[in-house]
């Protein structure tokens, strides 16, 4: 992970911290354009690590939203999406695929609670790319949580 950092910092990102092994990075930008970031950074894994991979983007504000905003009582993971899905391709998702879990989509968001647990749903990461025609990315319950407390700016900042 201290190479990953590195990529970051070296596009002039600050405060650049990795969370588990697990792709996810939290850093302090300058950068306003959100597609600008992800293109730059998507670019220096690319030619640093040789990894062709979306970066996903989300600022603490959206993910104090997410947290807050989960439809699900008990623990979900979030699957964070590129951009907002086509409303019709929303529509069409089929609510009975997995019988006993639950997905609503929110925004650039699509909670999921899964019954049987991640390893048995048939609401996989790559079924719902398909269908939606969108890239994601997908996290547990207590990493959006984490990635919550590792944003939020420091106290007294």
């Amino acid at each position: 992970m201290p190479a990953l950092v590195e990529a970051f910092e070296s596009l002039g990102h600050e405060d650049v911290r990795t969370y588990i092994q697990s792709g996810n990075v939290v850093f302090r930008s300058a950068v306003t354009n959100p597609g600008k970031l992800s293109v730059a950074l998507e670019r220096v894994l690319a030619e640093q690590f040789g990894l062709e991979t979306r970066v996903l983007l989300r600022t603490h504000a959206e993910l104090e939203t997410i947290a807050a905003h989960s439809p699900f009582d008990e623990a979900v993971h979030v699957v964070f999406l590129d951009r907002r899905p086509k409303p019709a391709a929303v529509a069409a998702l089929d609510p009975a695929r997995s019988p006993g879990d639950r997905f609503e989509v929110a925004g650039r968001q699509i909670y999921l609670s899964l019954a049987s647990g991640a390893g048995r749903t048939k609401l996989t990461l790559d079924w719902l790319e398909r269908r939606l025609g969108v890239a994601g990315t997908q996290r547990n319950w207590n990493t959006v949580l984490k990635l919550v407390e590792l944003t939020a700016p420091a106290a007294g900042g």
